[in-house]
């Protein structure tokens, strides 16, 4: 559901020294025995122009880390706390990756936005701990597959950008070993976390929190653009203008960036949470080191897909309790930003900081309905009554008598052609249709499809795409079995088509 990529010429942008060696420690990459490249993202290359660099170029600057011209002299680690399945751990920063380079895309608004290009499994930095700061190759695949689904199914994600497999022989307790070895870069809109807030906080600097703040703001949410541009209705249903982020503006002047950041990061991690709900998604460990400020999906380690509606569907096998169960994931993205609310108080009161925080329900409502609205291809209407229809549709799936993709699948485009006088082809006698989706069969009849919704060809194939375990485990033995990369490639191909086929008139 997400648009081409613009692209854009190369235009470095070293911005993170701004911050000072406070927030980073210099690293040396490390020395692979190899540099095989795997996968190069050419459609992502073209958005910050480096898409005409030559194989042996990519590999001298996405292997051995020679600097990009202009850009960052040297690897940089970044340094951060967080909460890890909720307990605090401030033995923790960049422990595998680091940033290499940073730069402006092709968007057209506040003159590109700033992206990064960080590692991993770069090597051992000063977070290291006891790690070897490597990275398994079916790990890097996994993270290939994840990002490249999430963007196609329109959740905001860092883009995997180089795959290079490094020829190291790697131990791992949860994996066949040795197994094989590579390292990844990531294009991604910032690598500031919510740990790298609570850090700060927790070591007393409020004077780095100011300045981090100001950062953010600057580089990531340049446009004065909060609560002027939400739905009053859906947001404030019965409160005037002196509500919110305006409010705190004219209370606490001094407080004003705090909330202001706060604010913008309660509408992306709000969009975040409904993305990974609408695709059935689940990430396993939404930590609060691993939810960006800009809110953009990242660092995937045990994720999943569940197939049905399965509110109680867990990814990693660590997770004893549930915490991060498919349904569980927006409470948890809400817990991670009261802790950067509770980091920001530093340089903020709680008057000024809690209007953004309350603000989040309502905003994950409002993102559900138009993650679920644009994944079946239907024209958003009132929101309370576009809710009646999301909750049919969580009922009925939670029947699990369909999986979630083959439901989308069959209703895009809902029930309404979206031409006077042109034939209702799209309620069809489907067999699951008497399982719980009277309600929602009725409910689609009287919606309206977005304009050309299921013209691509994507839309006549006899199944969805998707990515279940199965799959996943079943590309993997292809290429660790007999060295075949082509399924992965394959279903790289079948995933940027349906993206295709979900961006098209959206």
């Amino acid at each position: 559901m997400t648009a081409d990529p613009q692209a854009a010429p190369y235009r470095p942008e070293p911005a993170i020294l701004e911050l000072g060696d406070a927030f980073y420690d210099a690293v040396a990459p490390a020395d692979f025995p190899q540099a095989i490249l795997r996968f190069r993202n050419d459609r992502q290359a073209a958005v910050v122009g480096l898409d005409a660099l030559s194989d042996d170029d990519w590999i001298r600057h996405f292997a051995r880390f020679e600097p990009l011209p202009d850009n960052l002299p040297e690897p940089l680690a970044l340094r951060y706390h967080g909460h890890q399945f909720r307990v605090y751990n401030s033995d923790i920063g960049d422990g595998r990756g680091f940033l290499f380079a940073q730069l402006r895309d092709g968007a057209k608004d506040h003159g590109g936005r700033l992206l990064d290009l960080g590692t991993k499994g770069s090597g051992r930095t000063p977070w290291s701990r006891f790690g070897d700061g490597r990275l398994t190759l079916k790990g890097a695949v996994r993270e290939l597959l994840a990002s490249e689904m999430l963007e196609a199914l329109g959740a905001e994600t860092s883009k995997t950008f180089s795959l290079i497999e490094t020829g190291e022989p790697l131990e791992r307790n949860d994996e066949p070993s040795p197994t094989r070895s590579a390292v990844l870069v990531r294009l991604q809109h910032g690598h500031i976390r919510i740990g790298t807030f609570q850090r700060l906080a927790t070591l007393g600097e409020a004077d780095n929190i100011r300045k981090l703040t100001e950062y953010c703001l600057k580089h990531y949410y340049p446009a004065a653009r909060h609560c002027e541009e939400r739905s009053d209705a859906a947001i404030h249903p019965a409160s005037g203008p002196e509500t919110g982020l305006l409010r705190s503006a004219r209370n606490d002047e001094e407080g004003w960036p705090a909330a202001r950041l706060l604010g913008h990061v309660a509408d992306a991690t709000a969009r975040l949470a409904a993305s990974y709900v609408a695709a059935g998604f689940v990430h396993g460990v939404l930590n609060s080191d691993n939810i960006a400020i800009t809110a953009q999906s990242f660092d995937y380690g045990p994720w999943r897909w569940t197939p049905y509606w399965d509110g109680g569907f867990t990814a990693a096998y660590f997770d004893h309790q549930g915490l991060y169960a498919f349904a569980r994931q927006p409470e948890a993205i809400h817990w991670d930003l009261v802790q950067l609310a509770l980091s920001l108080r530093a340089i903020a009161e709680a008057d000024a900081l809690t209007p953004e925080l309350e603000l989040f329900p309502a905003l994950f409502r409002e993102a559900l309905r138009d993650a679920i609205f644009a994944r079946l291809g239907i024209v958003p209407g009132a929101l309370d009554e576009d809710m009646v229809v999301v909750a049919a549709i969580e009922e009925a799936l939670s029947k699990q008598t369909v999986t979630i993709d083959r439901f989308f699948f069959d209703w895009r485009g809902g029930g309404r052609p979206p031409v006077p006088g042109v034939a209702n082809s799209l309620i069809r006698d489907l067999p699951y249709k008497g399982e719980g989706f009277e309600a929602v069969a009725e409910m689609l009849a009287a919606r309206t499809g977005v304009v050309g919704a299921r013209d691509h060809a994507y839309w006549s194939d006899p199944e969805p795409c998707s990515m279940h375990i199965e799959e996943v485990e079943a590309i993997w033995a292809a290429i660790a079995e007999a060295d075949d990369w082509s399924p992965l490639h394959a279903k790289i191909a079948a995933i940027r088509r349906m993206g295709e086929a979900l961006a098209a008139n959206a």
